[in-house]
């Protein structure tokens, strides 16, 4: 987790603060789409810190289509934004626009809004795109109070995008998943050092990686840890690593002297 100094930390806690029963009044009054991009254009600015001027942008048009802002820092697009009404409940569809707005531009993140909730989705340009939700927030629910909740809204600010606070709490979110910890179950180093502690156990007992393999694919973890498109992405994570490992040990390998 990054350092969120003092300054950054009052202007979140503070504008958080001020912002709350702003959103809570607009959402009673079941405000429009066009309103509510109105207040995420100010929570964008007075809140998370960006130039409302020169690095927020508005409808911008990608390929005949509409995104309704975008984040520009440096003449590059960081963020594009999809907004709906306040009182609309955000839904998968919502998500391929914004999801296809970005592929259209080679943007890596996208976030999907209604004013109180703001989520965040990485981009993967594999063939197809894929998209991951790293973060969920409701503006509404979090506690200024709290240093957690604080840096959440510090993830989307523009000093965290400076910093890609998204791309390490992406990275965190990713080391400590359920597809990488259970691929990785089933990896042979791993076999082998359960098989180690097995045999100081059961001494006279020989039990095979296999066996090992077999009883953790089936009886332990559940298989949606080890198939479909996530479990695959871990495993093609995991074996990048491995080759990397190996590659990277192979000259001391080779230097060692040949046993007579």
């Amino acid at each position: 987790m990054l350092t969120v100094n003092a300054k950054i930390t009052a202007r979140l806690t503070e504008r958080l603060k001020r912002f709350q029963p702003i959103l809570s009044s607009a959402k009673a009054r079941d405000i429009n789409e066009s309103d509510t991009v109105v207040i995420v254009t100010d929570i964008l600015s007075d809140l998370l810190g960006y130039d409302k001027y020169s690095e927020i942008t508005t409808e911008h048009s990608i390929r005949g289509t509409w995104c309704d802002l975008a984040i520009v820092i440096n003449e590059q697009f960081k963020l594009l934004i999809e907004v709906k009404a306040i009182g609309l409940e955000l839904k998968d569809a919502h998500v391929k626009q914004a999801v296809d707005y970005a592929a259209n531009k080679g943007v890596d993140w996208v976030v999907l809004t209604n004013g109180t909730k703001w989520q965040v989705y990485k981009i993967s340009f594999t063939k197809p795109i894929n998209q991951e939700l790293i973060l969920d927030l409701d503006l509404l629910s979090l506690n200024h109070k709290k240093k957690d909740d604080v840096y959440c809204t510090f993830l989307l600010s523009k000093e965290g995008l400076l910093k890609d606070a998204l791309g390490d709490f992406s990275n965190q979110r990713q080391a400590t998943s359920k597809y990488l910890i259970a691929n990785l179950l089933i990896t042979d180093s791993v076999l082998n050092s359960i098989r180690h502690e097995l045999r100081h156990i059961y001494p006279d007992i020989k039990v095979q990686t296999e066996d090992i393999k077999d009883t953790i694919l089936e009886e332990i973890l559940k298989r949606d840890v080890v198939e479909g498109d996530k479990a695959l992405q871990a495993q093609k994570k995991i074996q990048k690593s491995i080759r990397k490992l190996l590659k990277k040990n192979k000259p001391e390998i080779e230097k060692e002297p040949a046993i007579k």
